[in-house]
């Protein structure tokens, strides 16, 4: 038999394609959806939300509407601290004069060496402060917070009532605190300003008379 016929009779069988399974469809299927969800995400804009800003900007309008007070109940004014008054050389020579026979009082009467050295450093905290000129402060009265000394805030609620004093060409009020030992606030403010700072006081806290003390006497006639 010759071996090229063989080779011609041999039959091809066909290739059969063998069908994929439920598994192995559904792997494939898998792989492919991350693909094309995240070309999806690619192509699809960025959208920003905007009830978040809307909140936002809401309460920043509540935060101002909170913080600008009234200007009906409002009033500003420039004022010095304090009254300065001019001293001539005669002053002073009687306060070191004055110094003296309280510091040789305390050493050779009371033999107090210590309450000597206290009175030396009273009269160079004094004398300092009769040299330095008083600061032109800003103030702002709030109907509905207080009274700003510069760009500090002194509430209501830390003052029970307030009084006018007029010395002389000038006109002060004064807040008197509710705590027993606590300072009062005493402020200059121009006449004009007058007539709307007492109003705006009057709302938040009663108006007593009030007048100067023995001790606010002796330290004006001493030029303090």
């Amino acid at each position: 038999m010759n071996p090229d016929q063989s080779d011609d009779n041999v039959v091809q069988e066909p290739s059969v394609e063998v069908p994929e399974t439920p598994q192995q469809a559904s792997a494939s299927s898998e792989d492919e959806l991350p693909q094309e969800e995240s070309e999806e995400e690619q192509e699809r804009p960025s959208e920003e939300p905007l009830e978040p800003e809307e909140s936002e900007e809401s309460e920043d309008d509540s935060s101002k509407s909170q913080t600008v007070p009234d200007e009906k109940n409002l009033v500003s004014w420039t004022a010095h601290e304090y009254i300065h008054i001019e001293k001539s050389g005669r002053w002073y020579l009687l306060f070191f004069v004055a110094v003296l026979a309280l510091i040789a009082l305390s050493t050779f009467v009371f033999q107090s060496y210590t309450f000597s050295g206290l009175i030396v450093v009273m009269a160079v905290a004094l004398f300092i402060y009769t040299r330095r000129p008083p600061r032109v402060m800003q103030y702002t009265l709030s109907g509905d917070q207080g009274i700003y000394v510069g760009e500090r805030l002194y509430h209501f609620n830390d003052f029970k009532a307030f009084g006018l004093i007029k010395d002389g060409e000038h006109h002060s009020i004064m807040l008197i605190p509710t705590k027993r030992f606590a300072p009062g606030l005493s402020v200059y403010f121009p006449e004009e300003s007058g007539e709307k700072i007492v109003d705006i006081l009057g709302v938040r806290l009663p108006m007593q008379p009030l007048k100067l003390d023995f001790i606010d006497l002796v330290i004006r006639q001493l030029r303090l």
